[in-house]
């Protein structure tokens, strides 16, 4: 199952800025999934249990959880009772290798936002995320537009003044929170949150490297602000 999963990702070219937590206990396809919806430019990270779910929900906002709902420790039902106890923004799109309609009617009942069986096609995964992604913050036109930059999360395309601009994917996650923070300041903090996953270090300079290149690609004149001891706007 797990190889059939992973020649699904190669073809995946989309991308979108979204923090999700995926939770699956077979290792080899959560991490394969991990995989996949990095190469989206959005941020991952991955236990393999209810228990560790639970821990990360606690201490991190996702946009969305990916969970199987056959976890060892936790259960998945109960992890995601949780999140919605909690009363969080965060979107549960829920995993079963069961394809019984009762079995999605259920998953749903316990508050869960989407369901999907195993086996499933890794882009209908990703679009599912990305559409649950859209659904935790305030609704933004498709493409986003601001100081001469056209970008276009669904083709992963970005435009200045009408020329295409190569980005590599954390450049492009990070050129996206900017443009939908709609020239409000963005710390490094909130950065590293939404373009990079909880094992990145908060003291390094990855956002200012990445920074600093993203501004040398979108060339002249420049149109990412640094706003000294705050961080960064367009």
């Amino acid at each position: 199952m797990e190889a059939q999963y992973t020649c699904a990702l190669l073809g995946s070219k989309e991308g979108n800025d979204v923090r999700v937590l995926v939770v699956e206990d077979e290792q080899l396809l959560a991490d394969a999934v991990a995989t996949g919806l990095r190469r989206e430019a959005m941020a991952v990270d991955v236990v393999y249990d209810g228990a560790a779910a639970l821990e990360r929900v606690g201490v991190n906002d996702y946009d969305v959880v990916v969970l199987d709902r056959d976890l060892p420790l936790v259960h998945g039902d109960d992890v995601c009772r949780r999140i919605i106890e909690l009363g969080m923004p965060t979107r549960v799109l829920m995993l079963t290798a069961s394809g019984d309609v009762s079995d999605r009617v259920e998953g749903l009942e316990l508050g869960a936002d989407d369901y999907l069986p195993k086996p499933f096609a890794f882009t209908e995964l990703t679009a599912r995320v990305r559409a649950l992604g859209r659904r935790t913050t305030v609704a933004l036109p498709p493409v986003l537009e601001r100081a001469g930059i056209k970008l276009d999360p669904n083709r992963r395309e970005v435009f200045r003044e009408g020329k295409e601009v190569q980005l590599a994917p954390k450049e492009f996650a990070v050129l996206e929170v900017l443009m939908r923070s709609e020239g409000t300041v963005v710390s490094a903090e909130q950065l590293l949150e939404k373009a990079w996953d909880e094992n990145t270090d908060p003291f390094t300079n990855v956002v200012r490297v990445t920074v600093m290149t993203l501004r040398r690609k979108l060339g002249e004149p420049p149109v990412i602000v640094t706003v000294p001891g705050s961080g960064y706007r367009i």
